[in-house]
């Protein structure tokens, strides 16, 4: 027969439902899920098979299908002749005679053990990752998600099933150019885990730093058909990295470059101008008398027109000029791609704005300033000095005026 060499599990039993429909024969595959020999399953009901697992739903939907003649389909627990469960999934025919009577029952058998174990691991390992605090995706070789844990909807602000049959383009915040993507495009190609921050916009189109590791997943033939990533909401500590920046760097006060990066800056310009040929100019300004507005209206006054003071100066530039506060109330500013003509225009305009622009309490201040231009050849700290004397004439021949150095 047929069946005898058949992959699948076949047994054929009587249509004797008194006798518990025993069997007239089964093909080796069926004895060899269950244990049993043909002999020893000879005769005998199939009910030999089941055992406390075997789920009595699904065994009377058959007894009522057997009983009407119909065809039966069904998943159940079973225990072979040892006495170890396997989940089979089976399905049973009437047969009839010339007459239209059932003569018996042929059923074809799976043993879906371990495809069932698979399922069970897989939904095991996806509740696992779904319980851990650091998020997870997973998407395939299109980069379309199939797997978001609940930490990554959280950090994303969408929900698990928002997120899937989309790609992580939907989180793209406009902060990063292509070639940012390009490059990560070519190291998973190319089989290489990608790690990075990326700047991503959540639901609610606020801005977060996620720190991603991605890697390709290959099946036995070594194609890639899926994407790993492991992240983490780093926002909060990108934001305490920038405020130690910051307070490293910039005066508080006044939001300025302190001294410290100040002179860092015009290094740099200085260093760049050297090498390029192109002018550079410095203005050096101080505010005239500000001790004697410190001890007439008290350093909250003060304070306040240092901050005027400031917005004056920082109009007055371009925003690609570093202006630093080099001094309690000195500032100085590094003009790069300038004349000493145009230097002097702008500090003029800078003395005229700050004379204008009179403080309510404090009445008139202003400025005097000095202007230097660099020479050939000229060492950095002569630049400084040159500049430097420009400002102290200023002030010694009567302040609230512009020298050039």
């Amino acid at each position: 027969m047929a069946i005898m060499q058949a992959w699948n599990a076949v047994v054929i039993t009587s249509a004797d439902a008194a006798a518990g429909y025993p069997v007239l024969t089964a093909n080796p595959a069926f004895s060899r899920m269950t244990g049993y020999t043909l002999e020893e399953l000879q005769g005998r009901s199939l009910k030999m098979l089941q055992g406390p697992d075997t789920d009595p739903q699904v065994l009377a939907r058959m007894r009522t299908c057997l009983s009407d003649g119909h065809y039966f389909e069904g998943t159940a627990t079973n225990y072979r002749k040892d006495g170890t469960p396997y989940v089979v999934r089976w399905n049973i025919s009437p047969v009839r005679d010339d007459h239209g009577q059932i003569t018996h029952f042929v059923s074809v058998q799976h043993d879906m053990t371990d495809y069932v174990l698979s399922e069970q691991r897989g939904r095991l390992l996806a509740k696992a990752l779904d319980s851990a605090s650091d998020p997870v995706l997973l998407t395939d070789a299109t980069a379309h998600i199939v797997f978001a844990n609940q930490a990554f909807a959280n950090v994303t602000g969408y929900s698990v099933n928002e997120l899937l049959g989309q790609t992580p383009a939907m989180l793209r915040s406009g902060e990063h150019g292509e070639d940012f993507y390009d490059v990560l495009r070519q190291e998973l190609q190319s089989g290489r885990d990608f790690k990075a921050i990326f700047i991503n916009r959540r639901r609610d189109g606020t801005l977060f730093h996620f720190e991603q590791n991605i890697s390709p997943l290959r099946d036995e033939s070594g194609r890639v058909t899926h994407y790993v990533s492991v992240g983490r909401d780093v926002t909060s500590r990108v934001k305490k990295e920038r405020d130690l920046l910051q307070a490293a760097t910039l005066d508080r006060l006044t939001g300025l470059f302190n001294r410290h990066q100040g002179e860092r800056s015009l290094s740099e310009r200085y260093a760049a101008a050297v090498a390029s040929g192109a002018p550079l100019a410095l203005i050096m300004c101080d505010i005239d008398h500000f001790k004697s507005i410190n001890d007439s209206f008290g350093h909250p006054a003060g304070d306040r027109v240092i901050r005027q003071v400031t917005q004056v100066l920082r109009g007055a530039v371009r925003a690609s000029d570093p202006v630093v506060r080099w001094g309690g109330e000195e500032f100085l500013v590094v003009l790069s791609d300038c004349t000493m003509a145009r230097a002097k225009e702008v500090a003029e305009l800078m003395r005229v704005r700050v004379e204008s622009a009179e403080d309510a309490q404090v009445g008139r201040v202003t400025l005097s300033l000095g202007v230097a231009a660099l020479q050939p050849q000229e060492p950095l700290e002569d630049f400084i000095h040159r500049c430097d004397q420009a400002l102290y004439q200023s002030k010694r021949t009567g302040r609230n005026r512009v020298t050039s150095g």
